[in-house]
């Protein structure tokens, strides 16, 4: 299977270079047709979580030998459950729960992947340079992509965070990381200032002599990234199979809270795959340029930036949003012309035709904070359910589309333990918290009876390792000191 950058058909690789180069050399992001697979989705619905992983990764990656052990290795004992993503009925919709990993976050899913794809990778290459991975974080990926590559040999990681832009959780899960290979460091700016830092590192250091090393990403501009998450599509549909909802080749609906366009990319994947995906309805919270470019085809980066309850959804320039767009046009000069504009202009607008086949795909909807906050306090009063911010946008936004679904079952995706946002989670149950987030963590737990994960509660008493703050500007010269060490 042979995968292109979304700019130019003139950059080639397999699927092995592609995850370790990260992207493409002209800046795109590698890209095959899923649709153009011959796969056969139904018997993977049959599968254990792994053995389903498996398999949809030897389809999508086809160039590593031995997936099933590389699978097995990722995962093995590292998730709560062995399902690794379990579905749970929440009155008349179901909640995909994605954070029963190592670092309680969606991310875990594809970041105990990756590690294992990078280094069969260099196996299969016989590199012997280190390869250092670049990733920005909006809060969840940083933690996830060092859990996933502390340690181990060959491997560099740096992670870039927006200052004050993460929860005091998400910062300490970084800050705190252990590691030889480990280097963290918050950026003055906001998560786009971060991930177009890291391109423009890549972009800059591309024909430098990097003294025997070399880079790619953990972000989801890495298709070793993106691939493992098409699992967890599959998961839910066949848990509905299994628990007698519906049957094979029925219509199942997905809302995804989303900002970077990764996760819910996930979900075309699986449906290019054959999977009986229906509407992937894309929420968005006060940051809400993928709603527009989803309701009027106008992408406008060119708008006030919010912080708000759910920073992992505060992003303006939505990365994989570029693949979607080369899978419905066909035509990487299109694309290419598009973030061309992107990048010069801070906007693009795309044709009425291509606008009709992303609608005949996607819906989207909005959730700003007060309603975030209601949503949380709403389902745990009725349901018994906890949920964090990100998760509320997802469920309010659900709420405008069930009419349209009919009888047709829906789910939405949950990408974060609500002990990532305490506070949050707290003001939604009505009380104040206090400026402690660990004395928060236990009043939410003394209110919810919900456990504390071990791995969050256990950051209160960490040493923090990583202290380092610098300005977006300075993010290649951060980086070139690492490599000359």
């Amino acid at each position: 299977m042979e995968y292109q950058s979304t700019r130019s058909s003139a950059y080639r690789a397999d699927s092995v270079t592609a995850v370790l180069d990260g992207i493409a050399p002209d800046g795109g992001l590698y890209i095959a047709d899923p649709s153009k697979i011959a796969f056969d989705w139904k018997a993977a619905l049959g599968c254990s979580s792994r053995d389903m992983s498996a398999s949809i990764l030897h389809a999508l990656l086809p160039d590593f030998p031995d997936m099933r052990e590389l699978v097995e290795r990722a995962y093995l004992n590292k998730f709560e459950t062995e399902d690794l993503t379990p579905t749970v009925k929440v009155g008349d919709r179901y909640i995909l729960e994605l954070f029963r990993g190592p670092t309680s976050a969606f991310k875990d899913v594809a970041l105990s992947v990756l590690p294992q794809l990078v280094t069969a990778g260099r196996a299969l290459q016989g590199a012997k340079d280190d390869v250092v991975i670049l990733t920005a974080t909006s809060g969840d990926t940083g933690k996830a992509a060092l859990e996933g590559f502390h340690d181990v040999p060959g491997t560099r990681i740096v992670v870039f965070y927006p200052y004050k832009g993460v929860s005091r959780v998400q910062e300490l899960q970084m800050s705190t990381q252990k590691g030889a290979n480990v280097k963290v460091c918050a950026v003055r700016g906001n998560f786009d200032d971060a991930q177009t830092g890291v391109k423009k590192v890549f972009a800059a250091c591309r024909d430098m002599d990097l003294g025997g090393k070399s880079l790619s990403s953990a972000n989801s501009i890495n298709i070793g990234r993106l691939a493992p998450q098409v699992m967890y599509y599959f998961r839910a549909y066949a848990d509905l199979v299994s628990a007698g909802r519906i049957r094979v080749g029925d219509t199942v609906h997905y809302v995804v809270p989303t900002g970077n366009f990764g996760d819910i990319l996930a979900g075309w994947f699986a449906k290019l795959l054959g999977l009986p995906v229906g509407t992937l309805v894309c929420a968005s919270n006060q940051n809400k340029v993928l709603t527009d470019f989803i309701t009027t085809g106008v992408y406008d980066k060119r708008r006030e930036f919010y912080k708000t309850n759910s920073p992992s959804m505060d992003i303006l320039v939505s990365s994989n949003l570029e693949r979607l767009l080369f899978l419905l046009s066909e035509d990487e000069g299109y694309v290419a012309g598009l973030m061309k504009k992107l990048s010069e202009e801070g906007r693009y607008e795309i044709s009425e035709e291509l606008l009709r086949k992303l609608q005949n795909g996607f819906a989207a909807g909005t959730c700003d904070d007060e309603s975030s906050i209601e949503t949380i306090g709403k389902v745990f009063r009725e349901y018994g359910y906890l949920m964090d911010p990100h998760t509320a946008v997802a469920w309010n936004v659900c709420d405008c589309f069930m009419d349209s679904f009919g009888d047709e079952p829906v789910v939405v995706l949950s990408t974060a333990s609500p002990y990532k946002f305490p506070a949050a989670c707290l003001r939604a149950l009505g009380e104040e918290p206090e400026e402690d987030e660990f004395a928060v963590m236990r009043r939410l737990n003394e209110l919810s009876g919900v456990p504390v994960p071990a791995n969050l509660a256990n950051l209160e008493s960490a040493e923090v390792l990583h202290t380092d703050v610098i300005e977006k500007e300075d993010m290649l010269a951060y980086v070139l000191e690492i490599l000359s060490k």
